[in-house]
């Protein structure tokens, strides 16, 4: 059975900053928001963790082996580098969803992300070391089927991002409402999928779900480990199967 530890990072006062004393300019705003992910992916990733940048003012991660000190240590180097902080909420569950679902309520709680009083909240329910197993997280990518023969050397490039989007829209809300999963647009014509435990059917079911809906074809590795990056790289080379032998969903071996 999965156990997925989720942590929702939310930037503080972000609204009311971008437009403090006068509203700022886009690409400075771009420019903080893609480096501050890139910080964050890096800081969570150096402890085998995933960030996926969602709205970017809103950002998920997989944070299976971080416990309290490393989430305040992660939150103290944001507030060293960027004049804004962000908050962190903590849940665990075997469903993904729900473990977003009750990060988010922790911070809600603490007060609105607009609240120029609600800084650098840190709270929530981390998952202890003595609880951890092999296989608490669960980590399905997806791609594609031959999008460069379909789309990228046929289309312009933003009918291309069209198609792409449409099948990652559907897949998201298929694997949402189905799987209690939370799926996430990565680049490219690559989604990655923080799952509880399903099967080969959930992952075929999927597939077909969004060829019928929107005519895109899809093929899936899946990996399920320790933590976020192991069940990660267990999927890319599930996926390298999928690729190499034509088949549409491949299991890696738990590691």
């Amino acid at each position: 059975m999965t156990n997925t530890q989720v942590t929702l990072v939310q930037i503080d006062n972000y609204g009311p900053w971008t437009v403090t004393p006068e509203p700022r300019r886009e690409v400075d705003l771009q420019t903080l928001q893609s480096r501050l992910y890139a910080d964050l992916s890096q800081l969570i990733g150096n402890r085998e963790g995933y960030v996926f940048f969602t709205r970017f003012d809103n950002m998920i991660a997989v944070t299976n082996g971080l416990d309290r000190e490393a989430h305040a240590l992660v939150q103290e180097s944001v507030a060293n580098r960027y004049p804004v902080t962000v908050s962190l909420g903590v849940a665990t569950d075997p469903s993904p969803a729900t473990a977003l679902g009750d990060a988010t309520d922790l911070l809600q709680a603490a007060g609105s992300a607009q609240d120029e009083d609600r800084t650098q909240i840190l709270g929530g329910g981390f998952l202890a070391e003595e609880d951890r197993t092999d296989g608490d997280v669960q980590i399905a990518h997806f791609d594609v089927i031959d999008a460069t023969g379909k789309y990228t050397d046929r289309l312009n490039a933003f009918d291309s991002f069209i198609h792409i989007e449409q099948g990652y829209a559907e897949l998201m809300r298929h694997m949402r409402r189905a799987h209690d999963s939370l799926s996430f647009f990565v680049g490219g014509d690559n989604v990655i999928a923080v799952c509880p435990e399903l099967d080969r059917a959930a992952y075929r079911d999927a597939i077909d779900h969004v060829a019928g809906e929107v005519g895109v074809d899809l093929q899936v590795g899946v990996g399920q480990a320790r933590t976020a990056q192991d069940a990660g790289m267990g999927a890319k080379h599930a996926l390298e199967t999928c690729r190499h032998d034509g088949t549409d969903v491949e299991f890696a071996s738990r590691r």
